[in-house]
């Protein structure tokens, strides 16, 4: 499809399928973050290169600007019982509500079997307890924990509970559940929020930042809590139609002076994965220059769409249909990006949270 004729049609879900086959899914990261590979797209003329992740900065120069999402993975999924019956129950926590009142907005499973009044048990000695106070989906309940002490003293020992909160389909090829955090986190995370790791943060490590810091590549972070929603399939064929999900974003003082600084000064903005670039689409003014925010956002990007801050971008290999291959279609071009896929699968690259990365630049 030419570019002419796409701007006349609107993208639909299947022009974003594509064979992948299971044991291309990278189950556990590279040993070294930084060496995992990295193909490059140079988005105007097509070309693709290959290279080794931490080779990235060969690209930037002093001055240029790399923007991260600072978000920090919390041990979301816990595992429990229902009161009476012992049933087994998992519990995947998405967000607090209220800290006062200790409520959170959870999925439960099995869903069925959970009702408003029940109580469920966490821990070998049943030291943490949950009543369920709201139904508001099929799947989603509130739950009040029953917890008397200080709040960072209950917020430590209901995490003190969970384990880390990888995708089903991760968690199924693997077989096993993942105890320790590290693996999944990125380095620079420092604000608790998110439910799933920002894919493409999880290649940077501290030496490669030392590097950045010496050539005067800078760094700005943004944070984005993460949420279930990049998972959720979308049901529609029209993607004008489809909603995503809420997200928690913020954009301080200090990434807007750096953001604008580079913007003004004509230098690379390389945006860190799709969460970053749907923070500063969502917080950008007219003339592409960022502003402080505090709030939500549930920004779908997919082609066509006229980004208006990062000239660069790193992405993953992601899932058939999902939205974050839509977002980097759009930012790469749809023809580029489908190709760039071909490529990366003829040429063994592995896909996924823990798989290789894509630099899409000019």
């Amino acid at each position: 499809m030419d570019q002419f004729s796409n701007s006349f049609h609107q993208m639909k879900l299947s022009q974003f399928k594509y064979k992948l086959p299971a044991e291309r899914i990278a189950l556990y990261p590279a040993d070294y973050r930084d060496e995992s590979r990295l193909l490059v797209l140079h988005r105007k003329t097509g070309e693709i290169e290959h290279r080794v992740f931490k080779e990235v900065i060969d690209y930037f120069d002093e001055g240029d600007l790399f923007v991260l999402n600072d978000s920090k993975v919390f041990p979301a999924r816990l595992y429990g019982n229902k009161e009476k019956t012992n049933a087994k129950i998992e519990v995947f926590l998405l967000r607090e509500l209220n800290e006062e009142f200790r409520l959170w907005d959870v999925l439960v499973d099995p869903a069925r079997k959970i009702r408003i009044g029940n109580k469920l048990y966490f821990g070998e000695d049943n030291s943490m307890v949950a009543e369920v106070i709201d139904n508001t989906t099929s799947r989603g309940r509130t739950l009040r924990f029953l917890y008397d002490g200080p709040h960072d003293e209950f917020k430590k020992a209901l995490f003190d509970l969970g384990v880390a909160p990888l995708p089903d389909e991760l968690r199924d090829l693997r077989g096993e559940e993942p105890r320790d955090l590290d693996d999944y986190q990125t380095y620079f995370a420092k604000k608790e929020g998110s439910v799933t790791a920002s894919f493409a943060g999880l290649h940077f490590t501290r030496e490669l930042m030392k590097r950045m810091e010496i050539k005067g590549i800078d760094a700005a972070y943004v944070t984005m809590h993460i949420g279930l929603g990049c998972f959720r399939e979308i049901d529609v064929e029209d993607l004008t139609k489809h909603k995503m999900d809420s997200d928690l974003i913020s954009v301080d003082t200090e990434a807007v002076q750096l953001v604008n600084k580079a913007k003004a000064d004509g230098r690379r903005i390389c945006a860190v994965g799709t969460s970053v670039q749907r923070v500063l689409e969502t917080t950008t003014l007219t003339g592409g220059m960022l502003k402080e925010y505090d709030g939500w956002t549930n920004k779908f990007i997919f082609p066509e769409y006229d980004f208006h801050v990062a000239n660069s971008m790193i992405a993953n290999f992601y899932a058939p249909y999902s939205t974050m291959l839509m977002l980097t279609a759009a930012f790469g071009g749809y023809e580029n990006v489908m190709k760039a896929y071909d490529v990366a699968l003829e040429e063994g690259y592995r896909f996924g949270v823990y798989g290789d990365a894509m630099l899409i630049i000019d």
